[in-house]
Parts: C-alpha cells; structure tokens; sequence
C-alpha cells in the first residue's frame, strides 16, 4: 500500500485522548499542571517464549517482570496525558502551544509505533484531503519511508523499553498492584497531579546511577502480589484456576481504580 500525507491542521488528532508519554514526557505534561492517568495491563508469562517470536519480544521489551498468586506475569504500564475536549497545548488557532516539545506520539503521527499495527487511514481522524494521493510520501509497499518519522519511530520504543524500570518502581511507591488482561481492557490508575509527579520524580531518581539498565528482572526485583481485574467472570475464573490472584469488577462496584474494557460485562 503506497500512502501520502499532509497534516491539514484540523485538529481532530488533538481531542479527547489519553496521550502516550515516555517518563520524561509524562514529567513535562504534570510540570506544566496536566494531569497523567496510569493504564496497567497484565500478560500471563508462564514460560519464556521462543527466541524468534517477535511480538512477544516486543512486549517482553516495554514490560516488567512480576508475580500474581504462583503465576509468573509481565506488566505493561501505560503513562498517559488524558484530557477530555482539547489538548490544553492546542491554541485556537489550532497551532500546538509546545510544538518544538510536544511528545513522541504527537510526532509520529499518523504513523503507528507498535511495528505489529498496520496503518489505516480509515482508522485515523484526518480528513480525506490529508490523504491525498501526490502529497509527501508516508509509505511505499506498505513500508515507512519517511526518515525522520522511522527515526522517531524508534526512539519512542527505545524510550517504552528503558522506562521499564521507572515503570516498576512508580508502581511500587504509588501502591498499584492492579491489571487488566492484555487484549480484555485497562486498569487506569488516576493519583492527584502532586501525588504522581513526586513519586515519578524519585522514581525516576532512583535510577539514575543504574547505568542504563531497562529492566529489572532480577528474582530480587520481581514484582510480586499483582491482580488481573475483569469484568467477565470465565476470565477471573481462568486466572485463578492457574494460580493468579483474580477479581472481578462491574459498573457498580466501588474501587481506587477505573476498569476501561473492551468487552461488555459478562457474569
């Protein structure tokens, strides 16, 4: 597939989001006085896949290592920029207010990061114009020819693998133990502003004599006493009757986290 691109500036990109981060971005977005949602989700990890499965080494790389009940699990942690209505960096005049700083995902897009996602237009919030054909090429064959685009490409996912750490240990000092099952939804996780940046902050901090190091897998590391949340009962059930810690949630439930599914509630 060959498409062509051109931001038309309509703005459409820049409603309504929760806003992938890299930790530092995610520093940026709350010292500017935005608020940050945490999105965990959880993926059963029983056994080391093969070397040459390729997407499971993509989510091996931007998860951590931890333990539910007796079943060995890795947690992807999501830092999001969530707003309903407008970004608050988008002007009136639908310029972006910290173009020279806006984040990764802003940059990229509407290019995908997951290499596992293919582009669809169709998926997008552009306008078809922006699509035109003879506009700058984006993609020939099916594969990103935009330099500067795949270069950012790959910092962003340099960046999701070696934040893994800060990941573990901001989940540790805000207290979360609670995922969704991969593919089923997210547990979003929302502290106050001032609660996330100073734990982000000395999470962050905590870190910076580690040489680099992205992931702590060590046993001494392991995170332990994570629970998958579901909203549908043969999922909690599944879990638990392979040693994971389980529970289930529904819409009148009371609890310190959202539950954002995929699926309707099933008993």
């Amino acid at each position: 597939m060959d498409i062509d691109f051109e931001c038309t500036m309509c703005g459409n990109c820049c409603h309504d989001l929760r806003l992938p981060l890299t930790v530092t971005e995610a520093l940026a977005w709350l010292g500017r006085g935005n608020e940050v949602q945490i999105l965990c989700e959880a993926l059963p990890w029983p056994e080391e896949p093969a070397a040459d499965n390729l997407q499971a080494a993509h989510k091996r790389r931007r998860s951590f290592a931890a333990m539910s009940g007796s079943l060995p699990t890795r947690i992807v942690v999501i830092l999001t920029g969530a707003f309903a209505g407008p970004c608050p960096n988008l002007q009136a005049d639908m310029r972006c207010r910290i173009y020279e700083e806006r984040p990764f995902v802003c940059r990229i897009y509407p290019a995908e990061i997951n290499p596992f996602i293919e582009l669809v237009p169709a998926n997008k919030g552009c306008p078809p114009e922006a699509w035109t054909p003879g506009l700058a090429p984006l993609m020939r064959a099916g594969q990103l020819v935009d330099a500067t685009t795949a270069d950012l490409i790959e910092r962003s996912r340099a960046a999701d693998a070696a934040d893994g750490a800060v990941k573990q240990r901001l989940c540790a000092l805000l207290g979360i133990d609670a995922a969704a099952l991969a593919n089923e939804g997210f547990v979003v996780h929302s502290p106050s502003r001032e609660v996330l940046l100073a734990a982000l902050r000395r999470a962050s901090d905590a870190g910076s004599g580690s040489g680099g190091v992205a992931e702590a897998d060590s046993p001494s590391d392991v995170a332990t006493g994570w629970r998958f949340v579901s909203n549908r009962r043969a999922t909690v059930d599944t879990l638990v009757s392979v040693g994971a810690l389980g529970e289930g949630v529904d819409s009148g439930s009371e609890s310190t986290f959202e539950y954002l599914g995929f699926f309707p509630a099933a008993a």
